[in-house]
C-alpha cells in the first residue's frame, strides 16, 4: 500500500480517506488549513505549504495511523510519501505549482475519483466511459503544461509518456472524438435490447450513494450472486437481473452517487443514467445506521441527481435497521420526510427483513398491464399485425387454427392502438 497525505480546507475528510483507500493509498497525515477560499497560487497558504514540504521530505509514520494533532511519540520512519490529495478542485496553475513545490504527484478530488473509476472498469463500455472522462479532465491541465513548456518550465508529472506536450493535446481531442463515436454505437445496440425488455418486463433501477449496498439488494431480490465489495464504486457498469417475483420485473444495479460530481463526469456514465431514466420505478437505497446528518446529506445528493434525470417514482429503501433501535428508526424517518415526501420502507438486507414489504410497494407503484385475448383471421395478411403485437406487447400464448388466437398483456397506453388495428383486419378483442 502506498502512502499519501491529505491537504484540505475543512476538518471532516472521512470520505476522501475512504476514496484514497479504495485504490490502496494509506493516508498517514492530514494537513488542514481552515479558510473560506483557496489560495490562488497554491490552494493553501505559503506557510502551510512549507509545513507540508518539510513533512514530505522527512515523513515519520506511526504504524499506518492518521496523524491529526502532530506526530506520535512512537513513530518510526517508513516509506516515502508518493501522493498529495487535495480535498477540492484544483485549477491547472495550482496543480502545477503544488507538484513543482512538493516534488510528488498531486491529485485533486476529481482526479482521485477518476483513478478509482479506471481501477474498477471491467467491461468495454465502462472502460471507454472512464477513458473519455479522464481525457475530458486532462485537457485544461495539458493546456497549462503547454503554456509552462513554452516558458521553459518543467512539464510536470501528467505529461509523461512518448508524446510531446502539444502533440498530447491533439491526441486527446482525436481520442475523445473516436471514443464518443464508439460509445454511440454501443448505445444504439443497448437501445434495441432495452426496447425488447420493456415489451416483456417492468424496469426497476437501484440507485443511491456509493457503497450503500445496492449490489447486495440486487442479490437478495434476484437470488443471484453479483460481486459485492466494501470498496467505493464497485459497480461501474450496469448489472441487470430478473427479480424472482410474481410480476415480470428486471432489476438494474447502477453506479453510486457521490457529492460534488461535475455534470460532464455524470454524463460520461450515460448508460447507467439511461437505466434510471427509463425505469418504471427507482429504489433509492440509504444506510439508516449512519448519523442523521450524513444520511440527510447523502439523501439530498442522490435525490438531486434523480430529480435532474426526471425520475418521478422513487421508493426509499432504508437499510440496516437491524443495527438500530425502533425509536431511532422512527425518528430518522421523520427527519427524512422533512426533506422529501416519498415512500420510505425500512429494511435489513442482511436479515432479509421487510424485503417482501419493499416488493409490495414496488408492485403497487407499477402500472398494471391490461390482459386481453385477440382473435384474428388466419391468413397471410394478418402476419404484419401479429409481428407488431410481438414488438409492442407480451405474448403469453398463441394458437393457429381457423382463427388465430393470441393471449397478450400490454401497457394501457397502447390499448386503443391495438383495438383499432385489430378491428381493421376483421378481428375481435376480449379484455380480461
Amino acid at each position: 500500500m502506498k502512502n499519501a497525505v491529505i491537504i484540505s480546507l475543512q476538518k471532516d475528510n472521512a470520505e476522501l480517506r475512504d476514496l484514497a483507500l479504495s485504490i490502496d493509498y494509506n493516508v498517514i497525515k492530514e494537513f488542514v488549513q481552515e479558510r473560506n477560499n483557496p489560495d490562488v497560487k497554491y490552494y493553501i497558504g505559503s506557510g502551510k505549504l512549507e509545513e507540508i514540504k518539510e513533512y514530505i521530505e522527512n515523513p515519520l509514520i506511526s504504524s499506518g495511523n492518521i496523524e491529526s494533532e502532530g506526530r506520535d511519540k512512537n513513530e518510526n520512519p517508513s516509506n516515502e510519501i508518493e501522493l498529495a490529495i487535495i480535498d477540492g478542485e484544483l485549477k491547472p496553475s495550482q496543480w502545477f505549482n503544488l507538484e513543482k513545490e512538493l516534488d510528488i504527484e498531486v491529485y485533486d478530488r476529481m482526479r482521485l475519483i477518476l483513478e478509482i473509476f479506471a481501477d474498477r472498469a471491467r467491461r468495454k463500455e465502462a472502460m471507454l466511459q472512464v477513458k473519455l472522462a479522464k481525457l475530458r479532465y486532462d485537457r485544461p491541465f495539458v493546456m497549462e503544461l503547454i503554456h509552462r513548456a513554452k516558458a521553459g518550465e518543467h512539464p510536470g508529472y501528467m505529461a509523461g509518456g512518448e508524446y510531446p506536450v502539444a502533440d498530447y493535446y491533439e491526441m486527446i481531442k482525436r481520442q475523445m472524438k473516436e471514443i464518443r463515436e464508439e460509445l454511440n454505437n454501443i448505445r444504439k445496440q443497448r437501445k434495441i435490447r432495452r426496447k425488447h425488455r420493456r415489451k416483456n418486463f417492468y424496469l426497476v433501477s437501484l440507485a443511491g450513494y456509493t457503497n450503500a449496498g445496492k449490489s447486495s439488494l440486487l442479490n437478495v431480490l434476484s437470488n443471484e450472486k453479483v460481486k459485492v465489495g466494501k470498496e467505493l464504486f464497485t459497480t461501474l457498469s450496469t448489472t441487470t437481473r430478473k427479480v424472482d417475483d410474481q410480476m415480470p420485473i428486471l432489476l438494474t444495479d447502477t453506479v453510486g452517487f457521490i457529492k460534488d460530481l461535475p455534470h460532464w463526469l455524470i454524463q460520461a456514465f450515460r448508460s447507467t443514467l439511461e437505466e434510471i431514466e427509463m425505469a418504471d420505478v427507482v429504489i433509492l437505497l440509504v444506510d439508516l445506521s449512519e448519523e442523521i446528518d450524513d444520511i440527510i446529506h447523502k439523501m439530498r445528493t442522490s435525490l438531486e441527481e434523480l430529480m435532474r434525470m426526471g425520475t418521478s417514482k422513487i421508493i426509499a429503501a432504508l437499510n440496516k435497521i437491524d443495527l438500530i433501535e425502533k425509536n431511532e428508526i422512527e425518528e430518522k424517518i421523520g427527519e427524512l420526510k422533512k426533506i422529501e415526501q416519498i415512500e420510505y420502507v425500512p429494511i435489513s438486507i442482511k436479515e432479509k427483513e421487510n424485503i417482501d414489504v419493499l416488493l409490495d410497494r414496488v408492485r403497487g407503484a407499477l402500472i398494471k398491464p391490461i390482459e386481453m385475448k385477440i382473435i384474428v383471421p388466419s391468413n397471410p395478411s394478418v402476419q404484419s399485425f401479429i409481428s407488431w403485437i410481438h414488438e409492442n406487447a407480451f405474448v403469453s400464448n398463441i394458437d393457429y387454427d381457423r382463427m388465430t388466437k393470441l393471449s397478450i398483456a400490454c401497457d394501457p397506453k397502447i390499448k386503443g392502438k391495438i383495438i383499432s388495428r385489430c378491428e381493421k383486419i376483421g378481428g375481435s378483442i376480449e379484455i380480461n
